[in-house]
C-alpha cells in the first residue's frame, strides 16, 4: 500500500510539472504574439490550452483518489493537499497566458503595443517564462530552496508593473483610452502569473518542511481568483 502510494504521488507531481513547463511555452508564445502580431502563435496558445485543462482535471481527479482511497494522515495529508492547491495555481498560470493571447488576437493585424511599452512586455515575458520554468524544477525536484528563490523573481516582475504605470500616467500619453485599458490588463496577468508560480513554490516549501514562508503572495495570488477577465 505504501509503495502504490508513494507511485502515485510522484505521477502526481509529474503531471504538476508538465503542467507547469506547459504553463511557461504558453506564456513564452503569447508574449511573442503580442510582440509580433503574430495570430499564429496567438492561436496555437489558445489550442493547446486544451492540454492544460486536460492535466489540471486528471491531476484534481488523482489527487481526490488519493484523498478517499488512502486516507492519508500527517504528512502524506498535507503532501494531497498541497497538490490539489497547486493544480489551481498551475492552472490559473495557463489561463493568464491564454488571456495574452486572446488580447493579440482580438487586435490583430494591429499591434496592441505602442513601441514606449513594448521593452517593458519583453522583459515581463521573460521573467515570466524563466519563473514557469523555474517552478516546474521546483515540482520535480521538491528543493525548498529553489522554490524561495522564486519570490526574486516576482520582485522583479513586481517593479516594472509598477514602472509601468508611470508610462500610463504620463501627461503626454497619446495612445488612448484603449491603449491604456489594454496595457492595465496585460500587466496584471504578467504579475499574476509570477504570484502563482510563487504560491506553487510556497507549497513546495509548506509540503517538505512544514510551514509556509511569510510572505503576501497567498494573498494576491488569492485577489486574482477573484478576478475575471474579458476573453
Amino acid at each position: 500500500m505504501r509503495a502504490a502510494y508513494n507511485d502515485k504521488m510522484t505521477e502526481l507531481g509529474d503531471l504538476l510539472g508538465e503542467m507547469a513547463g506547459l504553463a511557461g511555452e504558453a506564456m513564452d508564445k503569447a508574449t511573442r504574439a503580442l510582440l509580433q502580431a503574430d495570430l499564429t502563435l496567438a492561436e496555437q496558445v489558445i489550442s493547446d490550452h486544451d492540454r492544460i485543462t486536460e492535466l489540471s482535471t486528471v491531476s484534481e481527479e488523482r489527487a481526490f483518489a488519493l484523498l478517499a482511497l488512502q486516507a492519508p494522515v500527517a504528512g502524506d495529508l498535507r503532501s494531497v493537499v498541497s497538490g490539489i492547491q497547486m493544480v489551481a495555481d498551475i492552472d490559473r498560470m495557463g489561463a493568464l497566458a491564454l488571456h495574452v493571447a486572446k488580447i493579440a488576437r482580438r487586435r490583430h493585424p494591429n499591434h496592441v503595443l505602442p513601441e514606449e511599452v513594448n521593452g517593458y512586455f519583453a522583459e515581463m515575458g521573460r521573467i515570466a517564462v524563466s519563473i514557469g520554468a523555474a517552478a516546474k524544477v521546483v515540482l520535480e525536484t521538491r528543493d525548498p530552496e529553489l522554490a524561495a528563490r522564486l519570490r526574486d523573481e516576482d520582485e522583479a516582475m513586481d517593479d516594472l508593473h509598477r514602472h509601468l504605470f508611470t508610462v500610463l500616467m504620463d501627461r503626454d500619453w497619446s495612445h488612448g483610452v484603449a491603449a491604456a485599458v489594454d496595457i492595465t490588463l496585460l500587466g496584471r496577468f504578467y504579475e499574476r502569473f509570477a504570484d502563482h508560480a510563487v504560491e506553487v513554490g510556497r507549497r513546495v516549501i509548506f509540503l517538505v518542511t512544514g510551514k509556509l514562508p511569510d510572505d503576501d503572495a497567498t494573498v494576491k495570488a488569492d485577489a486574482d481568483n477573484l478576478t475575471t477577465y474579458p476573453d
